[in-house]
């Protein structure tokens, strides 16, 4: 009988795939290096280091986001995705450095490069493997809403870019016998990873500080506009975290004073199970039910409300900033 893998269980053994092609490429780097004393060949190779150690710990952090919550873990290990994901970024930035470092070095003192042809063919089959792995784990990530399996993809693919520097700057070599391209063209792609990793860095720091995606918000703010009833008075004070593929919404909800419990409750219900319906992640909702105010009346779209005290005056059209806001529906309590 096949047991089906859990989506935890399926990112776990792809990222661990990952790791595994990253360690045959390194040796593969290697041993160019070895056959060509390219300088640009070594920095690539020990970039591939940076590969490895960034593969692992996205396996170990992905190890850590798949078990349940506990005592105390209350919201899971989801957010552990970020902290490796922000180390990551900063390998590549120091990998970057190491690779201006080295042609830099190169430039000054020169280096004898030999069997250029042998190390062309290798670091170019590193490069395609690279970027097709990068570019599924890129994919799958963005299925999965897994930050880690996203900076993995995004660094296998800097890594094919550096990569196809190499490879341009040792056929520049191997056609003219101008030595200092190879170390011209490292130092401006281990400009471009530095700026790679700072991106990895800066998108994990906003999900460790719970970072507004406002771009979510906004999406959510439309899709309670087209479903929202007359009841629905007002939706304020949403937030959303990210605690691995998970997503927590919290927010409040205003409705009817006059609604018995269970009313209020079976309305909560239903906007829950409609935003749930329509996402491919897995969220977490705590909403909390307010009562509304005598200056609600005037946006409560209830035309038949028993105890209205104030004429109805305008529709209050739900916006990004506006469920966000702390008070009900602009209005001072």
């Amino acid at each position: 009988m096949e047991v089906t893998k859990t989506p935890e269980q399926q990112k776990f053994s792809f990222q661990r795939n990952v790791a595994i092609v990253g360690v045959l490429l390194f040796i593969g780097k290697l041993i160019a290096w070895h056959l060509t004393n390219s300088d640009a060949v070594f920095s690539d190779a020990m970039e591939s280091i940076v590969n490895i150690i960034a593969a692992f710990m996205g396996l170990y952090s992905l190890y850590l986001a798949a078990k349940p919550r506990d005592y105390d873990h209350p919201y899971g290990h989801g957010k552990v995705e970020f902290v490796t994901s922000g180390i990551e970024g900063a390998l590549i930035i120091f990998a970057g450095i190491m690779i201006i470092v080295e042609a830099t070095d190169s430039m000054l003192h020169g280096n004898q490069l030999q069997k250029l042809d042998w190390g062309i063919l290798i670091i170019a089959a590193t490069a395609v493997i690279n970027y097709v792995m990068g570019y599924i784990s890129l994919r799958k990530g963005i299925k999965e809403n897994s930050l880690v399996l996203q900076s993995s993809g995004k660094h296998l693919q800097s890594d094919t870019i550096t990569t196809g520097g190499v490879v341009l700057s040792l056929i520049l070599v191997y056609f003219t016998g101008l030595n200092w391209i190879d170390a011209a063209v490292a130092i401006i792609f281990g400009g471009y990873i530095i700026f790679v990793g700072y991106r990895i860095i800066r998108k994990a720091l906003s999900g460790i500080m719970d970072e507004a995606d406002l771009e979510m918000v906004d999406r959510l703010a439309k899709f309670l506009n087209e479903t929202r009833k007359p009841e629905w008075i007002d939706v304020h004070n949403v937030k959303i975290q990210q605690h691995g593929s998970t997503l927590h919404l919290d927010g409040h909800m205003t409705l009817p004073w006059y609604f018995e419990l269970r009313d209020a409750h079976e309305e909560m219900e239903t906007m829950v199970k409609a935003i749930a319906a329509n996402t491919e992640r897995n969220v977490e909702f705590n909403v909390h039910m307010d009562d509304c105010k005598p200056f609600s009346c005037e946006i409560c779209q209830l035309a038949e409300c028993p105890v209205r005290q104030h004429p109805f005056v305008k529709k209050i059209e739900w916006t990004a900033e506006s469920i966000s806001q702390p008070q009900k529906h602009n209005y001072p309590e």
